[in-house]
Order: C-alpha cells, then sequence, then structure tokens
C-alpha cells in the first residue's frame, strides 16, 4: 500500500500518460521488480567481458567455462575462447580480457596458446584499452610454478593495460581460491576505473592439501620387457604408510643425481661438502643442494649464460652438465662457484600415471617406467630419474607425491570404457581394468595397445590375457611392429573397428587416449576423427563437433606427455 502523498503524485503522473507511455512504464516497472535487490551487474557502459583459456590437460578450459556461466547468472555478457582459436586481430578491440592459463615444463605456455603468448612479447603494439585480469594454473612441484601466467600479466601490464585484479596464481586444489579472485574481479568492476588502483601483488596461494610427501619403500623392481628387446620398461612398485590415490592419478618422483658426480664437482671447486648457503630462503649444505635439489646434469640454456657471465667466458654449448662446464671453464675461487650455484634451476619431478589399484593392489603404488636414452655431446646417456629409478632395490626409499587428475577417472561401474595405451601409456589402464575386475563393475572393458616386438615387449601380457579369459576384458587390440614395415598401425587397428566403437559410444562408453603426444596421441585422434567422420556425414567438420560433445561431456579424456 502507497501512503497517500504518494498515490496521489503517481495518479497524477500516470494521468499525463498515452497508452504507449503506459506500456513502456510497465515494462520498466516489471524489470525493476524482476532484478535481484542486491547489484550484481556490471555498470552499464561495460557491454561484454572475454574469457579466454590456454590448457594442455583441460583444467583452464573446464574452469574457464565455470567462470563464464558464473558471470552470466549475473547477468554480464561473455564470450569465451580457447587461445588457439583467437583471434589475435580482437585483442586490440577488447576492454575487459580475462586470460586463464596453464604452465607446462620449464615454465613454457600450453601448446595451443604458444601462438597467443608469442604475438603478446613480440609485436611490439600497446593495448592501453585492455582491462585484464590472469587466473593461472599450475603445480607448486614445479620450481618454476606458474610462469606463463606471471609472464601474461607483466606483459599486458606492459603494454598498457590496466589491471583489474592481482594475478591469481593456482595449485592443483585450484577451485576455491580462483571462484574466490572472480568474484573479487567482478566487485572491481563495479568501480569507477578513475578510482580502481590493483597492484601487481600476487594473491597468495595456499599450497595444495593433497601435495603430501611420502617416503615409499621398494616392494619390486623388474624389467617388464624380455631378452632381445630393444628397451627397457621397469615395473616398479613402492608402499608407504598412509597413502590416499584413485585410478587415474599419478604420482610425482623428484630424482636425486649421483653421489660420485657430486664429489667430482666438489673436488674441481675445493668446496667443502657441509659449507652452509641460503637458497629459495632455506638454509641448506652444498653437498644437500647438489645431491637432492639442483639440476646440474642437463642445463637450461640461462644457467649455461649465467655460468659464462659468473666466469666471464664466451660459452656456446648446448646440453651440456655442471661437470663439463667446471672441467673446460673453470671457476676461480669458492665464492665463484656459489655464484654459480645461484644461477642452477631446482630439479624438476618426473610424473608417473600409477599402474595400480587401490583395491586391487592394498594402496600399492605401482609405476611403468620406460628407460629414457638419448644423445649428448658426451654420447648416449640415460635421463636423470630413470637412471636414479633402475638403481633402487627391494627395501630402498624414494620420496614422492600424489598427483590427482580429476579428468582421468573412471566412469560410472554399469558404463562401458574404450582405452586406447600405446607402449607405456597403458599403465593407467591397468589400473583401470583392476578396479573395474575388484570391484565387479559390469560396464564392458575394450584396450587398444601397441608395442615394437610381440615375444619381448608386450607389457603386462599374463594380466591382459587373464582378465580376457574371464571377460573382465571384453575385446582387445594389439597391434606390434615386429620388424615389419607395413605393419597394421593401432591407429589403423582403430579405423579397422570404427563402426563397432561408434555404437559403444553412441551406448553411452567413455573414451579414454594416454601415452607419448608425438607421433602416437596426435595419430590416434585422427583415427578417431576419422571413425566419427564415417559413422556421421563424412565431414570433417562434423567428426570435430562429435570430438568436442564427447569432451564437454566428459567422456572422452586423454592424457598425453
Amino acid at each position: 500500500m502507497l501512503a497517500e502523498p504518494k498515490w496521489k503524485a503517481l495518479s497524477e503522473f500516470i494521468g499525463q500518460l498515452s497508452k504507449e507511455e503506459l506500456i513502456w512504464v510497465n515494462g520498466y516497472l516489471s524489470g525493476l521488480v524482476a532484478a535481484p535487490l542486491s547489484d550484481n551487474s556490471i555498470p552499464s557502459t561495460t557491454q561484454k567481458i572475454t574469457i579466454a583459456y590456454g590448457t594442455e590437460t583441460g583444467n583452464a578450459k573446464k574452469l574457464a567455462t565455470d567462470l563464464a556461466a558464473k558471470a552470466k547468472k549475473k547477468g554480464i555478457p561473455v564470450k569465451l575462447a580457447s587461445l588457439d582459436q583467437y583471434k589475435l586481430t580482437e585483442l586490440p578491440k577488447e576492454e575487459y580480457f580475462i586470460t586463464v592459463i596453464s604452465t607446462q615444463g620449464d615454465g613454457e605456455p600450453p601448446v595451443g596458446a604458444k601462438k597467443f603468448y608469442d604475438h603478446i612479447h613480440h609485436n611490439g603494439f600497446k593495448l592501453p584499452q585492455l582491462k585484464y585480469g590472469v587466473l593461472a594454473l599450475g603445480d607448486t612441484a614445479y620450481p618454476l610454478f606458474c610462469k606463463t601466467g606471471e609472464d601474461v600479466d607483466k606483459q599486458f601490464e606492459y603494454l598498457g593495460g590496466q589491471r583489474i585484479a592481482p594475478l591469481q596464481k593456482c595449485d592443483l586444489d585450484y577451485e576455491t581460491d580462483a571462484h574466490a579472485w572472480f568474484d573479487q574481479l567482478i566487485a572491481n568492476l563495479h568501480t569507477p576505473a578513475t578510482k580502481t588502483v590493483v597492484t601487481n601483488k600476487p594473491v597468495e596461494t595456499k599450497k595444495t592439501v593433497g601435495k603430501q610427501y611420502y617416503e615409499g619403500t621398494v616392494l619390486t623392481n623388474i624389467n617388464l620387457t624380455a631378452k632381445g628387446s630393444a628397451k627397457k620398461v621397469y615395473h616398479i612398485e613402492l608402499a608407504a604408510d598412509g597413502i590416499e590415490f584413485l585410478s587415474g592419478d599419478s604420482i610425482g618422483i623428484v630424482p636425486k643425481n649421483d653421489e660420485q658426480l657430486v664429489q667430482q664437482i666438489l673436488s674441481l671447486t675445493s668446496v667443502a661438502p657441509d659449507t652452509t648457503i641460503d637458497y629459495k630462503g632455506e638454509s641448506s649444505t652444498i653437498h644437500e643442494l647438489l645431491v637432492s635439489k639442483l639440476n646440474i646434469r642437463y642445463l637450461l640454456d640461462k644457467s649455461v649464460k649465467h655460468y659464462a657471465t659468473t666466469v666471464g667466458k664466451e660459452i656456446n654449448v648446448q646440453k651440456t652438465d655442471l661437470l663439463s662446464l667446471l672441467q673446460q671453464y673453470p671457476v676461480s675461487s669458492k665464492e665463484q662457484f656459489l655464484k654459480v650455484v645461484e644461477g642452477l634451476t631446482q630439479i624438476v619431478p618426473r610424473i608417473y600415471n600409477i599402474a595400480s589399484s587401490p583395491l586391487a593392489h592394498n594402496n600399492e603404488v605401482h609405476i611403468t617406467v620406460l628407460q629414457d636414452v638419448f644423445e649428448t655431446n658426451h654420447g648416449v646417456e640415460k635421463g636423470l630419474c630413470t637412471q636414479y629409478l633402475e638403481s633402487k632395490y627391494e627395501g630402498d626409499r624414494v620420496r614422492f607425491f600424489i598427483q590427482p587428475n580429476k579428468r582421468f577417472r573412471l566412469p560410472a561401474a554399469d558404463k562401458d570404457i574404450i582405452i586406447i595405451g600405446p607402449g607405456t601409456g597403458v599403465a593407467p589402464f591397468r589400473s583401470f581394468v583392476a578396479e573395474r575386475d575388484a570391484t565387479g563393475a559390469t560396464g564392458r572393458n575394450w584396450l587398444f595397445f601397441s608395442e615394437d616386438q610381440f615375444t619381448t615387449d608386450f607389457l603386462y601380457q599374463t594380466e591382459w590375457q587373464a582378465w580376457f579369459e574371464t571377460e573382465t576384458l571384453t575385446r582387445i587390440h594389439l597391434s606390434f611392429k615386429n620388424g615389419e614395415e607395413n605393419h597394421v598401425t593401432l591407429s589403423q587397428k582403430i579405423i579397422e573397428q570404427g563402426s563397432e566403437l561408434f555404437q559403444w559410444l553412441e551406448g553411452g562408453a567413455n573414451i579414454y587416449l594416454c601415452g607419448e603426444k608425438e607421433p602416437a596421441g596426435k595419430e590416434i585422434e585422427a583415427a578417431l576423427l576419422e571413425v566419427f567422420a564415417k559413422a556421421t556425414d563424412g565431414k570433417t567438420e562434423t567428426a570435430i563437433a562429435y570430438l568436442e560433445k564427447l569432451k564437454k561431456e566428459e567422456r572422452y579424456a586423454k592424457d598425453l606427455y
């Protein structure tokens, strides 16, 4: 009910309006009533925001999609774009631009975001109109945590952009921090630009609860390949108190450098092993740093450049190590060597898919490790972590952490799965099938696997055969080179079975792919697109759309490395 004065004023006002004006007022008042009491919208001067994501595993895409949905619920127009498809010519036209981006390996951008990353760093333009925010995803186990996000944030500032929220760096458990940051960013948009001052101080990132280190005991370390194989693949079993993981997860191992190598380095520099120095805010002995924390075998270019600057020499070498540099370009003093140490990078954890089921294998962590062998200036050498692991015997200790992979999970027990694992990519699928066997899952399981030789390289052969005989493994298709140039590849096997594979997917099956990105991963995904095209209208665009639909429904997951 209106008070008498208000009612009188309203009546007089209405009496002056035409029919068309009354209709307009009616719509206006309806809008006011329907609107929420709190102001959740961007000021009318803001037409839309763009949320662009760069992703390798899919986490950044999922998060960006969730944030876009949240913005739309608040009445904010949103354009969602993947950086691998984003038109770079649109960037100077953007007003509000949010970047959600992950970091790979040694601080590199995701493959799909590299073109965007290079564009903003090397084209010399300015973006004075840009109001931006950067949400960086990473893993605190890596020394260059969220490096790509840091680079993008700094470069936008350098190009003249105005930061509307401080850089947010997120660890593996990113949901809570990311959504809180986005809420604050939206709130900042309500503040007139002339009053908004956002510094470059990154939001504090909480260490993920899941980053707990375990001291595992080696139960088994055996070579899976037989005599005559051109490779070595180790099956290693670890036990640790209180360990928790799920099928589809991975573990991270920080390898140690060879003790003899460290002793050679210290003898060349005349530095006592117990010399204490401050590194990354912690006090450590030089011996501890060189053994457990610093990369001394395969130096990054920036470490070599730092070494050259420190000793005052011009050094043009690649794929070298600290010992070789010390032998060719000796340091002149203990102080100079300690300066060299400052330029060394930390040892990066090596990630391995877990090949065991927590139910079927009593919470033991099993991993499948291909011996990494490659050419350097000094001849053939082994990878740091594989050399470290192959030297471990029963009873030895290995320090590791669990890396959850929420996007690589088994579906409901009654759902079918298609699992494609060339080489050591088969590791997580041993976990999947063992888990389904232990739980009595009713969904069908179909394995595609490839390797070099049937007689020497058929990884976990007896287990796959046993599961096939007991019908836990419904179908299995194998591809082995066996020295033949024209052998049937795994991709060809997938195309041959394409009609039934598509029927499984139409029936609700999930499909998984794990293994090396190049060339196997790309070839297999190309084969899947060919299958989808043949099963639909023959068009590549339709096949791509079908694959995207599977991803959106979380029925296609890949873990490529």
